[in-house]
């Protein structure tokens, strides 16, 4: 006779944090209950007040070790506001300098993501040993991919340190614009830097990674687009034309058939149409279109949400990437998870046209730095983070001092799609089974992995994953346990 069992994974590994997950099944073997818990506190909406407004920008950065750049944006661009320079009315060169960076950060962690944390499971395999399911698996199975891998984060991090001053924690972006122009001789370290550093050789590489996925996806279609495929709504900012924007826009949401839910709305007022709702069991929050209530409101963000919601992208080679994954589906929004990899090697593709087309732009090098304005006591900044839309939003008192800071992150917005992807993958793959397996563990990680959570990056492992599985019957007896 089948007894009721509970099954824990924790910890979550190749992601950021520390997170778990919890599956219940009953007597039949049938899905109760899954459950993604994020288990560590941050508390940084309360850590910034107090501090002098300008803080923000550099502060903020402490809140992720791979993303600093997103966050050091957003909260710049809410201390524009507050200082009457925002958003719109920064210098030429202020503007395009923080889209330097900022393209430079979108291409450095896409990279990043697909090549070192997502590949070993396209590459080695779903089902393959964990000792070599990692980035040392595929330096051993394609040396020069994973070399190639290395050197686009190479760049990318070089970009940063150019706009930002370092390469983490920089402090390029003030209140009102930017500190610093960027140099002929950066700029050309750039365009015409020693192969394979210079951003044609990036735009190859990018496209050639478009095609890996492609011909990965032409021989195993039935899993990539099976794979926790859901309905569900989808949010980003797009540029008031409908374009792909990473730096500013206006926020627009769309549900699973493509019915526009937010029109082109005002970030400032994001509170308007952005709830947010606490649940017992987890520190992130679960947010939520408020137009459409808690059950029904909750949406995705990232990669997969960005390129269903944007009309067209603007930049050639990666709009003609584009028109290839919208006609997959007919035009329709993409809701199939394991695509969301397809979306971001085409904004990784976009990422590295913008940083050319930036770098030839003589506004760059403009000695207009700053802009100011009369001040305010509230300000809201929003940026597309390379996970997904980002929110920062603070107000200040008489004497500078921060007194309230809201922080919507990327990977708090895709809460609720994550606990679906594992509710997927425990209906389809765990419930029923009498055994654990490697490869069916794996498969949890896997959907969890597709939205590049940020939960930290201190469970990142090679070779034997620090990972535990154990099902207990109903009376809390071990049934089995399974360690990796």
């Amino acid at each position: 006779m089948t007894m009721a069992r509970k099954i824990t994974i924790e910890p979550i590994t190749r992601v950021e944090g520390h997170g778990k997950v919890t599956i219940h099944l009953d007597d039949a073997g049938k899905l109760v209950q899954s459950r993604f818990h994020v288990i560590e506190f941050r508390g940084f909406e309360r850590f910034v007040q107090g501090r002098p407004y300008w803080e923000a920008p550099v502060l903020v950065q402490r809140l992720c070790g791979i993303c600093p750049v997103s966050h050091h944006l957003a909260a710049a661009k809410a201390m524009d506001v507050i200082v009457g320079a925002g958003p719109g009315k920064l210098t030429p060169t202020a503007e395009k300098m923080r889209r330097l960076m900022h393209y430079g950060q979108m291409f450095q962690s896409h990279a990043l993501h697909f090549f070192h944390l997502a590949s070993p499971d396209f590459l080695l395999g779903m089902d393959a040993d964990p000792a070599i399911r990692n980035v040392i698996g595929i330096v051993a199975l394609n040396k020069e991919l994973a070399v190639q891998a290395v050197l686009m984060r190479k760049f990318g991090q070089e970009v940063i340190q150019a706009t930002a001053g370092k390469k983490i924690h920089g402090t390029g972006a003030v209140p009102g614009g930017i500190n610093k122009n960027l140099s002929p001789e950066e700029r050309d370290q750039f365009l015409k830097g020693a192969p394979p550093l210079n951003i044609d050789q990036m735009i190859e590489w990018s496209l050639a990674a478009i095609e890996l996925f492609k011909d990965y996806h032409g021989k195993n279609k039935d899993v990539v687009d099976g794979f926790a495929a859901f309905p569900s709504n989808h949010l980003s900012l797009v540029r008031k034309d409908g374009a792909l924007d990473f730096y500013h826009g206006v926020l627009r949401a769309i549900d699973a058939e493509g019915r526009k839910v937010l029109d082109d709305v005002d970030y400032q007022d994001y509170l308007d149409y952005i709830g947010e709702e606490v649940r017992s069991w987890s520190y992130m929050k679960f947010p939520y279109i408020k137009s459409l209530g808690k059950s029904a409101g909750w949406y995705r963000v990232g990669p997969l949400a960005r390129l269903n919601t944007c009309d067209y992208i603007p930049s050639p080679l990666a709009q003609k990437a584009f028109e290839v994954y919208k006609a997959y589906t007919d035009g329709k929004p993409n809701n199939m998870s394991l695509h969301t990899h397809w979306a971001r090697l085409i904004e990784l593709l976009h990422s590295a046209e913008v940083i050319k087309e930036l770098l030839l732009d003589k506004d760059l090098q403009g000695t207009k730095l700053i802009k100011k304005g009369k001040k305010v006591s509230e300000g809201v900044g929003l940026i597309e983070a390379p996970r997904g839309t980002l929110f920062h939003h603070y107000r200040i008192n008489g004497d500078d001092q921060i007194t309230m800071a809201n922080l919507i992150v990327s990977t708090t917005n895709n809460n609720e799609p994550m606990n679906r992807a594992v509710h997927w993958v425990a209906e389809h793959v765990l419930a029923g089974k009498s055994e654990i397996t490697e490869g069916m563990l794996n498969r949890v990680e896997v959907a969890i992995r597709a939205y590049d959570p940020c939960l930290s990056c201190a469970t990142h492992a090679v070779g034997r994953m620090p990972l535990e599985v154990t099902l207990v019957d109903a009376r809390g007896n071990v049934l089995q346990r399974k360690v990796r």
